[in-house]
């Protein structure tokens, strides 16, 4: 089956089109993402005096920005009402707010087009490599928002326990519960998660994919002891018992649940490693443990950690 990515990157687009007027120096920039076959709905205006374009569907092919999906490269006219390269299905709202010179670039993720960004003068001015290479640059950093996007999706997807009220499968030797294996599978999913969480740009879907966390987390508490015999680490923390941990050191417990080192846990997280022995001292401390090993344990007792 193919994976279809979450529709909610609204605020991904907004960041692009900021960086696109600040880098190209053009007043107005516009765009969206694919909104069905070959058609891509604009919903993010910047610089703009109306709201003429907001919700335009651009036809892959039709107008310039859908004849750049088609090609898969940038374009741009002088003059958007009086190009001869171009179709024209779209010049009433192009003129009803102004734009003369205008420029689009396809955002472009495993092959696929998923949306156009535009940069637009009022102006009939020939837009030059400059403005074009820093569109493309803008357009590359949404690209690559998409694909975490994409993959956080993906792993939220694959890691969330049944909905509640859904059937439940008993535990068995191909689920998690009946075979450790695969629960180390779900542990690593959890710490990808938070990890992703903390890079994804839009609130909605980072909301969700914490949520998704601790539906994991609490799910080991359910699971009878499994871990009853890592139980005699010197460990104060009782199950039940909130310990207070912070979403920063629940993120670099995942990690280390994980086998990471500091040096890994720094990188994974965007932390000098001195911060993440920091962390680590507080939770240790918060959770009674005296190692690293006695922390994770801990943290899974209490249902912090799946």
């Amino acid at each position: 089956m193919q994976f279809e990515p979450a529709a909610n990157d609204s605020a991904d687009v907004r960041a692009a089109l900021s960086r696109l007027r600040r880098a190209t120096g053009l007043p107005v920039a516009f765009g969206g993402l694919l909104a069905g076959t070959g058609r891509y709905r604009i919903n993010e205006l910047a610089g703009t005096e109306t709201t003429v374009l907001h919700g335009l569907d651009i036809a892959q092919g039709n107008g310039l920005g859908g004849k750049a999906a088609t090609l898969c490269r940038p374009l741009a006219v002088t003059d958007y009402g009086a190009s001869s390269v171009i179709s024209h299905e779209y010049d009433a709202a192009v003129a009803a707010e102004g734009l003369r010179s205008v420029l689009a670039v396809p955002v472009i993720v495993r092959r696929r087009v998923r949306g156009v960004l535009y940069g637009a003068l009022r102006r009939p001015v020939r837009l030059g490599d400059r403005p074009l290479s820093a569109a493309v640059e803008a357009a590359r950093e949404l690209e690559q928002a998409l694909v975490l996007q994409d993959e956080a999706a993906r792993l939220l997807a694959e890691a969330l326990p049944p909905a509640a009220g859904a059937r439940e499968t008993p535990p068995g030797p191909g689920t998690a519960a009946g075979d450790p294996s695969r629960w180390e599978e779900v542990r690593e999913a959890h710490g990808e998660l938070r990890a992703l969480a903390q890079r994804v740009g839009d609130p909605v879907l980072r909301r969700e994919l914490l949520a998704a966390c601790g539906r994991l987390a609490a799910a080991s508490s359910r699971r009878g002891g499994a871990d009853g015999a890592e139980g005699g680490t010197g460990s104060a923390c009782a199950a039940g018992v909130d310990p207070g941990l912070s979403p920063r050191e629940v993120d670099v417990l995942a990690c280390v649940a994980s086998g990471a080192t500091n040096a890994v846990v720094a990188e994974r997280l965007g932390l000098r490693p001195e911060t993440v022995k920091s962390y680590l001292r507080s939770c240790m401390r918060k959770l009674g443990a005296h190692t690293r090993l006695q922390a994770v344990v801990a943290a899974r007792r209490v249902g912090v950690l799946p």
